[in-house]
Order: C-alpha cells, then sequence, then structure tokens
C-alpha cells in the first residue's frame, strides 16, 4: 500500500501508537492512507477500534520494510 505517512511508532508503549496516530492524521490530505509502525501488540485492536471511533477507514494491516507490524488508516475527513 501507498502511503502518505509512515508513523514510527516500534519503541512506543500502548497507549501511545494510537495518540502518535491521533496527533498526525490531519497532516495527510483525505482520502489519504497513514500508516502505524508498531511492536505494541495491542496496536492491532487498538488501531481498527479507534477507526471505527472517530469515523476513519482501517485499511488493513501488512509490514514495514524491516518486518515490523504496520497498520493503515485512510483519512475520512
Amino acid at each position: 500500500m501507498k502511503v502518505a505517512l509512515e508513523l514510527d511508532c516500534r519503541d512506543l508503549p500502548c497507549p501511545m501508537p494510537v495518540i502518535e496516530l491521533a496527533r498526525h492524521l490531519t497532516e495527510v490530505a483525505v482520502g489519504d492512507l497513514l500508516a502505524v509502525v508498531a511492536h505494541d501488540p495491542a496496536a492491532a485492536v487498538d488501531v481498527p477500534a479507534w477507526c471505527r471511533m472517530k469515523q476513519q477507514e482501517y485499511a488493513g494491516a501488512d509490514s514495514a520494510d524491516d518486518g515490523a507490524p504496520r497498520y493503515v488508516v485512510r483519512r475520512l475527513g
């Protein structure tokens, strides 16, 4: 997936990856993708839940270049 902004949250504990996602969402245009790269196991649940609560689209998970989990969000508004 081609993302407009990738956040490196590899070393951040829960709930910081979702907090960083919220902080940086407006840095991408509506319709663009934002990715959160995080080793925090809770991010796999937290990012999709945050998307549901904030009416954003959870576009799925894949891996960053180094194999770290990456969670992708499409900004809807």
